[in-house]
């Protein structure tokens, strides 16, 4: 038997994300769902007071393990587009089409084909999603799909993540736009400490000319991980 909600309210600190209160006291985070009775990895929808909401699941979400360790700035709002690499079946990437709406865009950057083909079959519906079947190390292969975006997020299970990120982020971040990566430790370098691994990341990326707003540790939604919210400084002429 599902345990009834007695209530959503925005977060307290980032539009578009919202909080389901249960009956049992238990409180989940949730996005508004843009393609209301369309499930995407199997989240729980709810109603409340006649609009949809889809529960955003931390340990499937690494945005979410995020929002609820703590971080400070989340700047994906409403009308923005992001350019969302490693998308692979849309579980997070879906949340962030939630938030931006219908006016927004997602191009969803994926490499592996199989992978590519559910995201397709799971976010297919989205209007505001761009599937783009890529490898993220080259994003001059899809300049021609791309336009400029607000943020650059990027959940890749490689080495050279924050190169990555910041090569995207030359080609297709705005003056001022945002960067969000979550740094995957044991993608990068097996024999270092995860904190070794996270200083290098983060000082590639301020070697780029970002400069960091807030960094948490995922833990225990997902171990040796970190997630970084950056953001380009401009250039002074």
């Amino acid at each position: 038997m599902s345990i009834a909600v007695v209530g959503v309210e925005p977060h307290e600190r980032f539009p578009g994300v919202y909080v389901v209160k249960f009956e049992d006291g238990s409180e989940k985070l949730a996005t508004r769902n843009l393609v209301p009775g369309h499930k995407v990895y199997g989240e729980q929808l709810v109603k409340w007071e006649g609009v949809e909401y889809r529960i955003w699941n931390p340990y499937r979400s690494k945005l979410a393990a995020a929002i609820l360790k703590g971080i400070k700035v989340m700047p994906i709002r409403e009308g923005m587009r992001v350019l969302y690499l490693g998308a692979a079946s849309g579980t997070t990437a879906s949340h962030v089409s939630d938030i931006i709406g219908p006016k927004g865009i997602v191009y969803a950057v994926e490499f592996a084909p199989r992978v590519m083909r559910e995201f397709v079959e799971r976010c297919g519906v989205r209007g505001n999603m761009i599937p783009v079947l890529a490898d993220a190390q080259f994003p001059a292969l899809y300049r021609a799909v791309v336009t400029e975006v607000d943020v650059v997020y990027a959940d890749i299970a490689q080495p050279f993540q924050s190169k990555i990120l910041a090569d995207n982020s030359d080609a297709f971040l705005n003056e001022e736009g945002w960067a969000m990566i979550a740094i995957k430790a044991m993608s990068i370098d097996v024999t270092q400490e995860p904190s070794e691994t996270y200083r290098r990341e983060i000082n590639t990326l301020k070697e780029r000319k970002f400069e960091i707003n807030d960094v948490v540790h995922l833990e225990p939604f997902d171990e040796a991980h970190a997630f970084v919210v950056a953001q380009r400084v401009r250039e002074t002429r």
